[in-house]
């Protein structure tokens, strides 16, 4: 007989000598595997006569629990130990401070088109809302746009396509947010159609605009803010009123100068552009344009449905891109689009 103890002794030896699960594993097969010690000794039973079998094959049996609880032995103490060197190497520093979570701002366009709204909620003015994409009857038509307007082409502003892939020249991205001034005409004139005089209309129009357009201080997207009154006896001089004050309270400046300058738009008559001069600063002394504004044409009234013979309004437009630019001395429009967070952190 095969000398039990000594084949005890050896395996407990080799998977002590083991370090790595994968030699404990190869150590294993020679006692317990298929062609292994004990597997051969349990083999051999059958050719001893059978009091002999007995006797044998529970001392075989014993010597096989004693292996088999040396190699469970030796196969939790090498997991453990490599436990114990994966934990030290991910080990955590806790008398490190904690990694806080980084808190977000609000853009700084976000924060002029807040203010913008309200400056002008202030004094009576509601914020009125339409859709990007718009038609051309409420981006140009309505608004008193030839069928010749370079606004119109192909090269200013963005067509959307049909299903074949053909420009549909009836359905367009906005390329101001004037649409909504004939919307916001349309609703209030059908709200209050019951009555023989309406109530004033004073809306601003804020929201993204779209035109073929890229340089450091223009963009293909930018904002919009368009304000409309329209109301028995409103003039130029209340446009200049409301106007005026806006720019001082927003630049928050007594000192400002500001001048209307003539121009020309489709949609109002007469037509002026708005610029502004600093009396300190780096720009101080300098005129900037900073918006356009008139007396609503009659036409576009008509459009909107009010009647030209009774009321009267003003409408101006402005681009709070360029209004931030000027309240935080930002030069470049792109900087704003980039979404590079060592230039937005400085506004949280």
């Amino acid at each position: 007989m095969y000398d039990l103890d000594q084949l005890v002794a050896q395996a407990t030896a080799e998977f002590s000598a083991a370090t790595e699960l994968a030699r404990l594993e190869d150590a294993k097969a020679g006692y317990l595997g298929k062609d292994g010690s004990l597997t051969a000794l349990l083999k051999g039973l059958g050719k001893l006569p059978a009091e002999e079998r007995k006797i044998a094959g529970a001392a075989i049996n014993a010597a096989k629990v004693q292996v088999e609880t040396a190699l469970a032995a030796r196969r939790d103490a090498l997991k453990n130990a490599q436990l114990e060197a994966q934990l030290a190497a991910e080990a955590l520093d806790i008398t490190l401070p904690g990694r806080g979570q980084s808190r977000g701002g609000i853009h700084p366009v976000m924060r002029t088109l807040d203010r913008i709204e309200q400056l002008f909620r202030s004094i009576g003015f509601e914020v009125a809302d339409g859709p990007e994409i718009e038609t051309d009857w409420h981006n140009f038509t309505a608004l008193n746009t030839p069928e010749n307007h370079p606004a119109r082409s192909m090269h200013d502003t963005f067509y959307l396509l049909d299903e074949t892939g053909k420009v549909r020249e009836d359905v367009l991205l906005r390329t101001h947010t004037s649409p909504v001034q004939i919307r916001s005409m349309l609703a209030h004139v059908e709200k209050y159609k019951h009555l023989d005089t309406m109530p004033e209309i004073r809306v601003i129009c804020p929201g993204r605009v779209y035109r073929v357009d890229s340089d450091a201080t223009h963009s293909p997207m930018f904002h919009q803010v368009e304000g409309l009154w329209v109301g028995e006896n409103v003039s130029f001089a209340d446009l200049k009123g409301v106007v005026a004050d806006f720019l001082r309270r927003f630049f928050e400046s007594d000192d400002l100068k500001v001048r209307f300058r003539p121009s020309f738009f489709p949609f109002t008559e007469p037509s002026a552009e708005i610029d502004v001069a600093f009396m300190s600063g780096p720009m101080e002394g300098r005129w900037l344009e900073i918006a356009g504004c008139g007396m609503v044409h009659p036409n576009v009234l008509r459009f909107g449905g009010v009647a030209p013979e009774k009321y009267t309004g003003f409408a101006f437009g402005m681009g709070p891109d360029r209004l931030t630019m000027l309240r935080y001395g930002i030069n470049d429009l792109r900087l704003f689009f980039d979404g590079d967070l060592r230039f937005l952190s400085q506004f949280q």
